[in-house]
Order: structure tokens, then C-alpha cells, then sequence
């Protein structure tokens, strides 16, 4: 198996793990990506600019973004579904915007309300309004494995969108497994399918348990990009049967044993997974969390 040094990972449990769960106060949002920005990660999704009626969860975007504490060192980001988000997202002061089209119509028509081809037609115009304002453009296809209306997915599909990206000028892509229908032949197939020389991302929910082994089937073909949501945080509102992301803690504690640096402190890490539990109000799913890394041994029974 092919084994990186090092792998990138972006945290998105204030973006896409609170949306899915009731609204949760301001303070609580930045108090998360506070404890997130001292963790050692280098990258963070910190909030969306999407319709509050749609997504009310995300309303207060701005004024999170206003009052985090900012660390030179990490990258944060914005998700945006459509032109009018990105403009928001780069008024706000992001210099790095994700735009989401799904791969399957169904979906992208749940999600932000059109058709996939309306969503790409539009991206060279927001891929030249983020160059305007010296910011980049990452791409994530959602459903990429699998859409919970239609099923199935052909990587073929998913690779038009690829190119569809890459001719707009986008800078990066990244594959969502929206409802975690992926499975590591699946991932296999997909990369397979995809011809591009952008940096790829790949983003697995846990949903059916599979998060842990696409990670490393992606890892084994040269994916060091991925995402991850402290305690396991996640899902789609428009999506039937979307659970939380694969757990930040877990990933880090996997990659750490097997020797591959991601630059966090997973005891730092997993004292966040306990913030972001506090936060919710509810036992979080991530095993790390809940054990402990497997360096946490317990005492010694006595001798009888």
C-alpha cells in the first residue's frame, strides 16, 4: 500500500456538521472554531453563505466569520451554492470559496435548486469574480458516489463535471460522499474515471461504516486531501438518510499509527470532539471520542 509522509486534512464540522443539527447559538459557533484553530490544523471550513430560509442553521455566517480568532497559519473557507454566495463569502473577507454541484440532478435540484447545468453554467463567472478578488475556487461534487434519489452515480458523470471545473478556472475539486453510499471499489472506480491534474479532496460521510476504508483506498492511489468532522459531525439537510462525516479524531488517530503526519495534537483534537458534544447536546458517534486513542490504558488490575 502506498503510504504519503503527510496528509492535508480540512476540518468542516462548523460548516457542515452544524447545519445538520438544530441552530446553535453564535457564541457557540465561534467558540468551536476557536478550539478548532488551536488544534494544529492548517485548514478549516468555517461557514457557509447559503439561503437562511433554506438553511437558517447558517444565517448568522458573517457575523461568525467576523469575531473568530484568525490564525495566520490556517486556511479558512467558505461554501457557497451559487454566484450570489461567493460575492458574499469574498465581501466577508474569504480568500478560499467552495462551490457545490451535485452529480446527480435529483440532488442538485434538493440541494440548491437547479439543474446541474445551470450550477456549471456559472461557474467561469464566479471562477473570474473570485480571481478579481485574488481568492480561489475549490469544486465539490456531491454525490459523487452515489445520490439517495437516483442511486448509482457513473464516475463518467462525475468526470464531466471534473473537466466542467477545470475548463472555469476552478482551482481544486473534491468528491462528496453525500450520504455515505461509497465503498472503497467505488472510490477505485471514480478515480479510475477522473483525468485531471487539479488537487483533489475527498470528503466521506461514516454513514454505512465506510469512511475509515475509503480514506485509505483513496490514500493507497495517491489522495492526500480530505475531509473530516470533529466527533463525527455532519450530514445534508437535502439529502434522506445523511449521517455525520468520519470523525476528525479518528482519522488522525488511524494516520498517526500507521506513521503519516496530518500536524494536529489529537489529545487537543479530541478535547474539541467533547466541546462539539457539549455544543449539540447529544453522545457523539466518533469511537475516539468515546475509547480514547489506544494509548489510554487503563490501571493495572491487582494481583489476587
Amino acid at each position: 500500500m502506498y503510504q504519503p509522509d503527510r496528509v492535508s486534512l480540512r476540518e468542516v464540522a462548523p460548516r457542515d456538521g452544524l447545519q445538520n443539527e438544530p441552530p446553535v447559538p453564535t457564541a457557540d459557533k465561534i467558540r468551536l472554531i476557536d478550539a478548532l484553530g488551536r488544534t494544529g490544523l492548517s485548514r478549516i471550513e468555517a461557514v457557509s453563505f447559503v439561503s437562511p430560509k433554506a438553511v437558517p442553521q447558517m444565517a448568522d455566517a458573517a457575523e461568525v466569520w467576523a469575531a473568530v480568532e484568525k490564525h495566520s497559519g490556517i486556511r479558512y473557507s467558505a461554501l457557497a451554492p451559487n454566484r450570489r454566495g461567493v460575492q458574499r463569502a469574498l465581501e466577508a473577507g474569504f480568500s478560499a470559496v467552495e462551490v457545490v454541484v451535485s452529480a446527480s440532478e435529483s440532488h442538485n435540484r434538493a440541494n440548491v435548486g437547479r439543474s446541474v447545468a445551470d450550477s456549471l453554467a456559472e461557474l467561469p463567472d464566479i471562477c473570474a469574480l473570485a480571481r478579481e478578488n485574488l481568492a480561489s475556487v475549490e469544486v465539490i461534487i456531491a454525490t459523487s458516489f452515489g445520490c439517495p434519489f437516483e442511486g448509482d452515480v457513473a464516475p463518467a458523470q462525475v468526470a464531466r463535471i471534473v473537466e466542467a471545473a477545470q475548463e472555469a478556472g476552478a482551482g481544486r475539486v473534491a468528491f462528496g460522499d453525500t450520504t455515505g453510499m461509497g465503498t472503497p471499489r467505488r472510490v477505485t472506480e471514480l478515480l479510475d474515471a477522473v483525468a485531471t491534474d487539479l488537487p483533489m479532496l475527498m470528503h466521506f460521510h461514516d454513514t454505512r461504516g465506510t469512511a475509515l476504508a475509503n480514506l485509505l483506498t483513496a490514500l493507497d492511489r495517491g489522495v492526500t486531501e480530505f475531509d473530516a468532522s470533529v466527533g463525527g459531525l455532519g450530514g445534508c439537510p437535502f439529502a434522506p438518510g445523511a449521517s455525520g462525516n468520519v470523525a476528525t479524531e479518528e482519522v488522525v488517530h488511524m494516520l498517526h499509527d500507521m506513521g503519516v503526519e496530518t500536524g494536529v495534537d489529537l489529545d487537543a483534537l479530541i478535547r474539541t470532539a467533547g466541546l462539539a458534544q457539549e455544543i449539540v447536546g447529544r453522545p457523539l458517534e466518533s469511537g475516539v471520542l468515546r475509547a480514547g486513542p489506544r494509548t489510554e490504558l487503563a490501571p493495572k488490575p491487582e494481583p489476587v
